[in-house]
């Protein structure tokens, strides 16, 4: 297993994860990935008509991969 660390980036600035969790494949890391979007977009979602969320994840050595979710509203009245 592989210790994995799940940096968040969003209007609030990086939120870095100091933390990590021990994932065994990338299939694990990516359902971690959308988990943590998923989670984040609805508490921030209402805040505001465009929004884009980003988890950057990364080992110890280095960036693995990068999730975005990009949300954007536009009234037509």
């Amino acid at each position: 297993m592989t210790r994995y660390f799940f940096d968040l980036h969003n209007g609030d600035g990086p939120i870095r994860d100091n933390d990590g969790m021990e994932l065994a494949s990338r299939a694990a890391v990516l359902r971690e990935m959308a988990k943590i979007l998923v989670d984040i977009a609805r508490d921030e979602l209402p805040a505001g008509e465009r929004t884009i969320i980003s988890v950057t994840v990364r080992t110890k050595e280095r960036p693995v991969s990068v999730a975005s979710l990009a949300f954007s509203n536009e009234w037509l009245d």
